[in-house]
């Protein structure tokens, strides 16, 4: 699957709207997915967490301190297409 995102808007209740390379748009609740510990905690901070950015190499959200999201999972929950089955179907026995 692997869909880049492409535009990024932080929301209140740490919410992300996300705009991906194919067009699809939709909006991720980040509390869900995360712990805000370690490279995540400064995010429990809204104006950290609104520092939210596009990386075009990774092709997802960062955030200063490192902090990143899988694009794969993002597109799932922002589209609600299941995440694609990593194992070949040649090895699914």
């Amino acid at each position: 699957m692997s869909k880049d995102v492409v535009a990024v808007t932080p929301l209140d209740g740490y919410r992300l709207r996300l705009r991906f390379e194919d067009g699809a748009i939709g909006e991720v609740n980040v509390a869900e997915l995360i712990e805000f510990r370690g490279v995540f905690a400064a995010l429990r901070e809204k104006a950290v967490f609104d520092q939210v950015r596009v990386d075009p190499e990774l092709g997802t959200v960062v955030w200063p301190g490192g902090g990143d999201l899988d694009p794969d999972v993002l597109y799932a929950l922002a589209t609600g297409e299941p995440i694609p089955d990593l194992v070949p179907e040649w090895a699914r026995g």
